[in-house]
C-alpha cells in the first residue's frame, strides 16, 4: 500500500512556521492582513472562505470580508479593488472566482486591477510572468504551489525526476509545471488531447494530476515506484462523495506514495495562501514591492 502523504500534516507544519514569523512581524508593529472579495454567496465559496478564516486564524494573519452582492457591477467591483490597493494595512487580496456569469469577458481586466505585490493568488499577469521566469514578482497560484509544498515536506527530491502533470489551466497546471521545472525536473505537460496518455505517464517518476476527471488516472496509467500528488477534488454523485482524478484504491496498491482527495492537496492550499500574506507584509519591511 502506497504511502499517505496528507495534507494536514504538511499545512501544519507550514502554519507553525509561520505564526513564528507573525509573531516576529508584530514585534516591528507589522500585522499581516488578507482582504477578501466576495461577489454572491457561492457555496463553494463559503467552504473555502470559512478553511482561509481558520487558517488565518492560526497563523495569526487578520482577515477583512467585503461581500458584494451577485448582481455587482464591473465599475463598483473595480471600486471595491481600488480601496484595497490603497488600505496600506491589507497586505495581500483574495478575489473569490469563478466570478458572476456577467463579468466573466471582464476577468482579466478585473483581475488585473490589483497590484500585483498584494495578488497572494497568482490572478495578474505579473504574477504570472514571475512563474514562467522563475522570478519573484508577485506570486504563483496557492494550488499549484501547494503541489511542491507537500513534495517538499515529504522529502521528495524533484532533482533530475520525470515528472508528468495531467492539466493545462493557468490556475494549476501550467504554473504547477513550472515550478516543478524550478526544482530540476523533467516536466511533461499532458492534456484531454494528449494520445496514449498511459505510455506518457508510466515513463513517469512522479504525476501530478490536474485533469478534473474522476478516475481518469487508472492502474494502467501507474507503475511501481511513482508519486501521485492529486490536485482535482470531483464530486462522485454515485458515492455521493468528493473523489481525485485517480482510482485511489487501484492505483495506491502499485505506486510508493499518493495524496488522498479529500485531505491532500486542498488542505495545504489555503497554509500557502497565509505564506503569500506574510510574505507579502515581510517584502513591505523590506522596502520593496514585489
Amino acid at each position: 500500500m502506497a504511502k499517505l502523504l496528507t495534507g494536514r500534516e504538511a499545512a501544519s507544519a507550514l502554519t507553525a512556521a509561520l505564526h513564528r514569523r507573525t509573531d516576529a512581524l508584530t514585534e516591528r508593529g507589522v500585522t499581516p492582513k488578507l482582504a477578501i472579495l466576495r461577489c454572491g454567496e457561492n457555496e463553494s465559496d463559503s467552504a473555502y472562505l470559512r478553511s482561509a478564516q481558520q487558517r488565518a486564524a492560526r497563523c495569526g494573519v487578520v482577515v477583512e470580508v467585503t461581500s458584494l452582492p451577485e448582481t455587482v457591477t464591473r465599475a463598483a467591483l473595480l471600486s471595491a479593488i481600488d480601496g484595497v490597493n490603497r488600505d496600506a494595512s491589507v497586505h495581500g487580496c483574495l478575489l473569490l472566482r469563478p466570478l458572476p456569469a456577467h463579468l466573466r469577458d471582464a476577468e482579466d481586466a478585473i483581475c488585473n486591477r490589483l497590484l500585483p505585490e498584494k495578488d497572494v493568488d497568482g490572478m495578474t499577469d505579473v504574477s504570472a510572468a514571475g512563474v514562467y521566469l522563475g522570478r519573484s514578482a508577485g506570486f504563483a497560484p496557492c494550488t499549484a504551489e501547494a503541489v511542491t509544498v507537500l513534495l517538499d515536506h515529504y522529502g521528495i527530491d524533484c532533482t533530475g525526476k520525470r515528472a508528468v502533470v495531467i492539466g493545462r489551466s493557468p490556475v494549476v497546471g501550467r504554473p504547477a509545471a513550472m515550478l516543478l521545472l524550478e526544482r530540476n525536473a523533467t516536466v511533461t505537460v499532458c492534456h484531454t488531447r494528449t494520445r496514449a496518455l498511459s505510455a506518457v505517464t508510466c515513463e513517469a517518476d512522479i504525476i501530478v494530476s490536474a485533469a478534473g476527471a474522476a478516475g481518469c488516472l487508472t492502474a494502467a496509467h501507474v507503475r511501481p515506484g511513482q508519486t501521485i500528488i492529486d490536485v482535482s477534488a470531483n464530486w462522485d454523485a454515485a458515492k455521493n462523495t468528493i473523489v481525485g482524478d485517480a482510482d485511489f484504491d487501484a492505483a495506491a496498491s502499485i505506486v510508493d506514495a499518493i495524496t488522498p482527495v479529500p485531505g491532500g492537496v486542498g488542505a495545504v492550499t489555503s497554509a500557502v495562501l497565509m505564506r503569500h500574506v506574510v510574505q507579502a507584509a515581510e517584502r513591505t519591511l523590506e522596502g520593496g514591492n514585489l
